[in-house]
């Protein structure tokens, strides 16, 4: 069931049941994709109208930041949790490779994407890695025709907000894939160049604050979640 937050649809799935609807995907007719909101997400998305219609038309939209779980809570319509990216793209890859199935990496920076390919398949035995490329790249075109190219079931889409889920919106059909996931900056994490929190940080939802002392230059963005919190408890305010 999809929740309003603050005009973004949520889907309100624990890990498990989200990684079983982006699996089942693959095997319904067309393209879908999938997007993961945080609070920079909620924030565009309230001024950014075409981006607001991207992420509402998905067919997954899952909360990735804690900040949005937070906000849901303040306008009483409470989730059952986080559902970061990342944890359902290892899930869903946990599940392609029992299957056979083909992921195409896409974003990040020169080189990024190769050595994310070398992890996942060492990780991930029976996971096909159909193709890779950068995430500077002028034209669509050729990137398109270079997945379809890869026979591709999935592609991790990488290329930062919102330019990666316009991205998915506009050329996915063309890709000849299933489904695409927006995926930010996973690439490094899955190329093992960016680290995640201790799982006790994950655990509770402070995996803003480890990576916040960890690169202190993300202070501006991680700013974010407390205005959506305001933006929120000024909604309830107003909706009573």
């Amino acid at each position: 069931m999809k929740k309003d937050v603050l005009g973004v649809q949520i889907d309100d799935l624990p890990l498990s049941e989200a990684v079983d609807a982006g699996f089942q995907l693959l095997d319904k007719p067309g393209f879908h994709y999938v997007v993961t909101p945080n609070p920079e997400f909620i924030l565009e998305a309230r001024k950014n109208e075409p981006f607001r219609q991207v992420l509402n038309h998905a067919d997954l939209s899952l909360p990735d930041g804690i900040g949005v779980v937070y906000a849901a809570k303040i306008l009483g319509k409470t989730l059952q949790g986080r559902t970061p990216g990342v944890d359902f793209a290892q899930g869903l890859m946990t599940r392609m490779a029992g299957a056979g199935k083909r992921l195409y990496l896409l974003g990040a920076k020169p080189g990024v994407a190769e050595k994310a390919a070398g992890e996942l398949k060492s990780r991930y035995p029976g996971l096909v890695i159909c193709g890779t490329h950068d995430g500077y790249f002028q034209e669509d075109a050729p990137v398109v025709d270079d997945i379809r190219a890869s026979r591709a079931d999935v592609v991790f889409v990488c290329l930062g907000a919102p330019k990666q889920e316009f991205w998915m919106a506009h050329n996915g059909p063309n890709t000849g894939a299933a489904l695409a996931v927006g995926l930010g900056g996973c690439l490094d994490v899955f190329a093992g160049n960016v680290k995640r929190a201790p799982e006790a940080w994950q655990k509770a939802g402070l995996e803003w604050l480890y990576r916040l002392i960890r690169e202190p230059s993300r202070l501006g963005r991680m700013a974010k979640l407390p205005i959506v919190l305001l933006d929120a408890a000024k909604a309830r305010v107003t909706w009573r």
